[in-house]
């Protein structure tokens, strides 16, 4: 499952990394209030971002979805989980179009697919303090399965993390 194909969601298309990305994502990754949840601070460069999004050794897909008149609107994942079948998934919109549902519509969109590829279960891990992402799992159906404590080092410190998951057979698809 290592290529990227291009998938459709009803306002956007979700498509491969490109190296300009970079340039449309750092705004948003370059915010240290925008990368709060982060395990890792804000970017100071794009180079520097690019870096880590184009990380030739990282197991995990990227897609990026992007409107009609070619506007970046955010970055999802997948990465293989320790099991078969199991991947989680991640997700990032850029600021200033936030709040529109692109991340639920995007999730949405690599879940089916994900699914459709014979994933059998889907994983995402949210910082505790994070309320939005915790409100778009449960929205899309995910369920919480686990609450870490002192769980992850971060930029900013021991954070906690709750693990949500969502197997196949819960996945109602719309």
């Amino acid at each position: 499952m290592d290529e990227v194909p291009t998938l459709t969601a009803a306002r956007f298309i979700l498509r491969p990394l490109r190296r300009s990305d970079a340039g449309a994502l750092f705004p948003t990754l370059s915010d240290a209030g925008q990368c709060r949840y982060l395990s890792r601070p804000a970017f100071a460069c794009e180079e520097e971002l690019w870096g880590w999004l184009a990380e030739p050794d990282w197991p995990g897909r990227t897609w990026i979805a992007e409107d009609a008149g070619g506007e970046v609107l955010g970055r999802f994942v997948a990465v293989p989980g320790a099991s078969e079948g199991v991947f989680e998934i991640g997700y990032v919109t850029v600021v200033q179009r936030q709040g529109e549902g692109i991340a639920r519509e995007g999730c949405r969109a690599l879940m089916a697919h994900l699914f459709d590829q014979g994933a059998r279960k889907l994983t995402a891990e949210v910082d505790t303090r994070n309320a939005a992402s915790i409100r778009l799992l449960e929205a899309l159906g995910f369920t919480r399965e686990a609450h870490f404590r002192e769980h992850e080092e971060t930029h900013a410190g021991m954070c906690d993390v709750y693990w949500y998951g969502l197997l196949k057979r819960e996945w109602d698809g719309a």
